[in-house]
């Protein structure tokens, strides 16, 4: 080990802030999503370099954009969606090329652990036409993201790094090196034939991103990011990502042409690779994207006629689709798989959740039964529907509670709401959306509301951080990614500012206060703001109280159950309450639904 040189146990996200700090990154932005939260909460740390919590991710890419403009090196990172976000940015960025080095990190989620799709993002890639760089394990992810801005400085391109679930968050040993130094800024050149994509300056910088393209297949050929193992030249396996490691497990003694740059794609090399092995197969996580282009350059190459095309893959997975179609033989050392053992652990709001009331009141307030029955909507317009957003209260769509209808996208909820209410759709519609989520895409369906006279139900759930992806800061809680203070936007002012009369701030943990307010909002015919607030459970202090069931008050009506409370159980036909999970006295919502006060804290009952 060269001196400077350390080595360090980090996940893949944590390899990725280090090495972009390494080579001399001097602006970060991001909004969090797992899996990729670690990485800018990582970057934070380091001083000398810029890092912010940004709105959305769109606003991300266009801080780390504005500033390459200037020469300095940035980095935007984003889960996949998120870029769907970004979209916009990432082709202008494309267009306009770069001053200092661009990364777009973008952390795809195969098998879906915490999205809504699983959508592979090399296509942006190729949509873009801009270079895609693939880690495969930690040391790569941070080798990688050093030759990420090298390449994007050299080809005047914003560079799409992708990692994925897997390689996010399992850790390996990293040696790192020196880190570079970081460039002070050069200054902004005024250049508008460029920077200014006015369609005259936009298709000659259209020749100049195709010549660009020319220029990086030139480049792929002989990149360091692509690596080649000879074996048995009876199967050549040409692989990507963590599919490398897979199959490096599966197929110990197979050829394997291993791609880190995977947009361009090297074709004379691969045209090698496949010309010296008498069979070839392709194994890469989610979409046919290489196994296409392979197939594009008339190279007979099988993949997706056996690798699952959806779920994440792994050892288990390539094995099993190895063995169907006919490539390996059955080992008698594999171990039995003993997921299918455990007990099935559905997610759940935490106890104490500021979000748990209202879903309770809204899910009292909604006649379902028929609309979940059938799978039809209802047309006597008694019923109540919930188009919900991004976040864990999406979780109050899971039984018992089943208060939410719709979940798509950051910031939807707003405006399918609207766009029932203006198909016609005779229900109350209420809209349920998180204070974060707010602040990223809910400014805007606000406005629309407000501007074509809706008459729905906005309900802002205000646990003042973004909770579902580890309690990060943005513009509303007035805190910075360093943890430090800052000046805090408040909800209740944009909301009135933007044309809202009827806005009120409620107590999220005084349920008949909720009650009372809910009921005003869905049966007023003018568009109502609710503004739900309470503190998120894990932030608060441990309550020194607990809350007990008295059995011989008891009447098993199940009010209580119906809060879907993981602290309160029912065993042995009692309900009780568990008191390492209560949350006392920063909840009591168990206590102020009991019809009969069976509910006290420590036995003893609670004056009202």
């Amino acid at each position: 080990m060269e001196k400077n040189e350390q080595k360090q146990l980090l996940s893949g996200n944590e390899a990725i802030a280090l090495g972009a700090c390494h080579a001399g990154l001097k602006v970060a932005a991001a909004y969090p999503g797992t899996p990729s939260t670690e990485i800018l909460e990582n970057i934070a740390r380091y001083e000398g370099v810029y890092a912010e919590w940004s709105t959305n991710e769109k606003v991300a890419l266009e801080v780390a954009m504005g500033a390459s403009y200037t020469g300095v090196r940035s980095l935007a990172a984003m889960k996949h969606v998120g870029l769907n976000v970004a979209a916009d940015p990432l082709l202008s960025a494309s267009i306009t090329g770069i001053k200092g080095g661009l990364v777009i990190v973008s952390a795809d989620d195969p098998g879906m652990h915490s999205s809504q799709n699983e959508q592979d993002n090399r296509h942006y890639a190729r949509l873009a036409k801009i270079p895609a760089v693939e880690p495969f394990d930690s040391q790569s992810a941070y080798d990688f993201i050093l030759y990420a801005f090298e390449l994007s400085e050299a080809f005047d391109t914003p560079v799409l790094f992708r990692s994925t679930t897997r390689i996010s968050h399992s850790k390996s040993v990293v040696l790192s090196r020196s880190p570079l130094e970081i460039q002070p800024v050069s200054g902004f050149t005024c250049d508008p034939a460029k920077w200014v994509m006015l369609p005259a300056y936009a298709r000659e910088r259209h020749i100049a991103i195709e010549a660009r393209m020319d220029r990086l297949r030139q480049y792929a050929e002989t990149s360091p990011l692509n690596a080649r193992f000879d074996g048995d030249k009876s199967l050549g396996i040409i692989t990507s990502g963590i599919a490398f490691q897979y199959v490096r497990e599966v197929f110990p003694d197979a050829s394997i042409l291993r791609l880190g740059l995977t947009y361009p794609l090297p074709e004379k090399l691969i045209r090698e690779f496949a010309s010296g092995v008498e069979r070839v197969i392709v194994i890469e996580e989610l979409d046919p994207f290489i196994e296409e282009i392979i197939a594009s350059m008339g190279i007979k190459a099988a993949g997706k006629a056996f690798i699952p095309l959806t779920g994440e893959l792994s050892p288990q997975v390539v094995a099993g689709a190895a063995l169907q179609y006919g490539l390996t033989a059955a080992r008698s050392d594999e171990s039995e798989d003993c997921m299918e053992e455990l007990p099935p652990r559905p997610p759940s709001l935490c106890p104490g959740c500021p979000h748990r009331g209202l879903f309770y009141e809204l899910s009292r307030n909604q006649r379902r039964i028929s609309r979940l029955a059938g799978k039809g909507g209802t047309s006597s317009g008694s019923g109540l529907i919930v188009t919900g957003d991004i976040g864990c209260y999406t979780l109050g769509a899971y039984p018992p509670l089943n208060a939410m209808d719709t979940c798509a996208c950051m910031g939807a909820g707003i405006g399918q709401a609207l766009g029932m209410e203006k198909a016609g759709i005779r229900d109350r519609l209420v809209a349920v959306i998180g204070d974060s989520t707010f602040m990223h895409s809910g400014l805007t369906p606000l406005a629309n509301a407000v501007y074509n006279q809706s008459q729905i139900t906005i309900i802002i759930l205000d646990n003042m951080t973004t909770a579902m992806t580890g309690h990060q800061g943005h513009p509303a809680t007035g805190i910075s990614a360093r943890g430090t203070k800052t000046r805090s936007v408040s909800l209740e002012s944009i909301v009135r500012g933007m044309g809202v009369e009827n806005v009120k701030v409620v107590d999220a943990f005084k349920i008949k206060e909720l009650n009372s307010s809910l009921k005003a909002a869905i049966e007023s015919t003018q568009l109502h703001v609710l503004i739900v607030r309470g503190d998120c459970a894990p932030t608060r202090p441990r309550s020194r109280v607990t809350r007990v069931v008295e059995q011989e008050k008891c009447i098993h009506c199940d009010m209580c159950l119906k809060l879907a409370c993981p602290a309160i159980q029912q065993t042995e036909g009692k309900i009780t309450i568990d008191a390492n999970l209560c949350a006392g006295d920063n909840c009591g919502l168990c206590q102020q639904i009991c019809p009969v006060g069976a509910i006290t804290v420590l036995g003893k009952a609670v004056e009202e």
